[in-house]
């Protein structure tokens, strides 16, 4: 039975210009041969953007725990930066899931719209990511807010990586 998140993931879906717009080089999943190559490109590229969000959030922990002000949140803080790094670490050391399997499948257009779903949806969470920091930021300039802020971002960390877990699942269900 889909999840909720799953539900979200497929209603949300934009085309597939609009996901192959934000990873230049791409060339997509069309070509059986170029669907490895496609896969890893989009993880560099995840992994990439991850990474600028997690230097981003360190420079925000800095200032939350520079001078003692913050000190009551070096332990949750530490919690959502690792919730950040393992879905930084979960995109960037998977696998390739294109290994030959698709050789004998035929992989119908519902199919890559579903896995393009999940790709896009990887995109959308960088936004909220974006969006969450900007507020995190926002929480420890002013000092109110800032467990709640820190929530947001390990939600959001922590819903990425169980979409990402997701796609890995559909991938690997395609033809069963």
């Amino acid at each position: 039975m889909p999840s909720e998140l799953y539900n979200q993931i497929v209603s949300q879906r934009g085309s597939v210009e609009n996901l192959l717009s934000k990873i230049p080089g791409f060339k997509g999943y069309m070509a059986k041969d170029a669907r490895r190559s496609a896969d890893r490109m989009l993880r560099e590229r995840l992994g990439s953007e991850i990474d600028k969000h997690i230097k981003r959030y360190n420079k925000i922990q800095k200032d939350l725990l520079d001078g003692g002000k913050g000190l009551r949140f070096m332990s949750r803080a530490r919690e959502v930066k690792s919730q950040m790094q393992a879905y930084h670490d979960k995109v960037v050391t998977a696998a390739p899931k294109y290994s030959g399997m698709f050789e004998k499948i035929n992989i119908t257009e519902e199919i890559l719209d579903r896995i393009y779903s999940f790709d896009e949806a990887q995109f959308r969470f960088l936004l909220q990511f974006d969006t969450a920091l900007d507020d995190l930021q926002a929480a420890v300039d002013s000092g109110e807010g800032v467990e709640d802020a820190l929530d947001t971002v390990d939600d959001i960390a922590s819903n990425a990586a169980s979409a990402f877990d997701m796609r890995d699942d559909e991938i690997l269900n395609i033809g069963t």
